[in-house]
């Protein structure tokens, strides 16, 4: 029987020489890759008690639609700047190079709900840390944080270590 990571294309020296890319493409056309991907993410949350799955652009929409749509969970989808026609709350982040910033309606999570974010992939952790900030201003309470892939050589589960963090798949670079 197949793994999730057997469905996994990974390309050696892109973006740039050493670095390994984890292509999580070669998952989503394959149907029994996909279908095994979005199954292992749901058995992560087999023992959790949680209202709402929050997911970030692009990726995290892709993976947490279906397994909302799976668990009969309303879905929140955590955008870039300026893509949500509501009232939002933002939260600013550190990448390599730069900055960002998220944005999520300020009406999405309600006081009290609890909350699990599901992503593709947690290399450094910034993005899920902001948006664990806005889920926490919003009075939202995050009960999991599910990623198919995690590079943990870039130690971005340090920066959730208060968190219950679970990966599908774990490659020990970078």
């Amino acid at each position: 029987m197949k793994r999730v990571e057997d469905y996994v294309r990974s390309i050696p020296d892109f973006p740039e020489p050493g670095i390994i890319f984890r292509d999580v493409t070669t998952i989503l056309q394959d149907a029994d890759g996909l279908a095994l991907a979005i199954d292992s993410v749901v058995d992560l949350l087999k023992d959790v008690d949680y209202d709402v799955v929050v997911g970030p652009e692009s990726r995290g929409f892709i993976f947490g639609v279906p397994v909302a749509y799976a668990m009969r969970k309303g879905f929140v989808p955590v955008r870039k700047k300026g893509k949500l026609p509501c009232e939002t709350i933002s939260m600013e982040y550190d990448l390599e190079y730069g900055s960002a910033v998220v944005e999520m309606h300020k009406d999405s999570i309600k006081p009290g709900q609890k909350v699990v974010i599901v992503d593709d992939l947690i290399a450094t952790g910034g993005t899920i840390e902001a948006i664990i900030k806005m889920i926490e201003q919003l009075g939202g309470q995050v009960v999991k944080i599910c990623f198919v892939m995690e590079l943990a050589g870039l130690k971005g589960r340090e920066k959730l270590k208060d968190y219950e963090v679970a990966s599908v798949i774990t490659y020990e670079g970078n």
